[in-house]
């Protein structure tokens, strides 16, 4: 059977950071797939250009400007979005932000920073949104975890995103276990190295020890923001209607196979 293009037809989602990089990938992704994109981005530009992209394309999306650590703000946005759409099927929880430090390095604030930036940015949206998810009857969630999540590195300091990473995967268990006596499906996407403007301005930047990591990459490259936002479409999808609680690694093949 084939796979249908318009999968997200008739449909609502909420995608948040969508000014750049894998949000931005996401957002095109979904409403090409006929879905209404509700974005939102503390980048104004940015989010700005990502609605011109999408709505160029023929596609149909709005952004707000949200500060996702700020429950006052995520809850007046979630009341907005369901009086302007009234009813959201979907929630792609993909902002998050975190900085990298080794822990003899890592300040008890930068510690608290990475929680509230990469932990507190999903709980929220999440809390919020979840009564219109359930009504949705067939509702879907997508939690972007990392590599980072489930597996160390040797050669990037970052205690604080592994172990805010490796919460958001454990999220997507326990929250799909929650949603399954609703129908509402919850999943995880975690990427290894992607290629955006946050990557190219640290770990792949010129001097860093990652900047090689392509060639210890099985597929022997480095991914695309496109490429994590079709499997994160997949899994919103009902394409993905009998998965829930999987968290999809999408890096290359890096988690599974050991050096050497």
């Amino acid at each position: 059977m084939p796979v249908c293009t318009q999968r997200l037809a008739g449909k609502t989602a909420v995608i948040t950071g969508t000014a750049s990089g894998q949000g931005r990938a996401a957002a095109l992704a979904f409403a090409e797939a006929g879905a209404y994109v509700v974005g939102c981005d503390m980048d104004d530009d940015g989010a700005a250009a990502t609605v011109r992209a999408v709505t160029g394309a023929g596609g149909r999306m709005s952004s707000a400007r949200v500060d996702l650590t700020d429950e006052t703000a995520v809850a007046a946005w979630a009341s907005e979005v369901v009086a302007q759409h009234g009813q959201v099927h979907i929630l792609y929880a993909n902002a998050a932000v975190t900085r990298f430090a080794p822990v003899e390095q890592l300040t008890y604030a930068d510690w608290k920073w990475n929680l509230e930036h990469e932990m507190d940015v999903v709980f929220l949206p999440v809390k919020y949104f979840w009564p219109q998810l359930v009504q949705a009857g067939n509702g879907a969630i997508v939690l972007v975890g990392s590599t980072a999540g489930v597996t160390g590195s040797m050669t990037n300091g970052r205690l604080a995103h592994t172990a805010t990473k490796g919460a958001v995967v454990a999220m997507t268990k326990q929250l799909a276990a929650e949603g399954a006596p609703h129908g509402l499906r919850v999943n995880a996407v975690s990427p290894g190295m992607i290629r955006t403007a946050a990557t190219e301005g640290n770990l792949l930047a010129s001097g860093h020890p990652m900047r090689t990591i392509a060639g210890s990459i099985p597929l022997g490259r480095i991914g695309a923001p496109e490429e994590v936002a079709r499997c994160a479409l997949f899994l919103a999808s009902d394409d993905a209607s009998y998965v829930t609680g999987a968290n999809l690694m999408v890096d290359g093949g890096w988690s599974a196979v050991l050096p050497g």
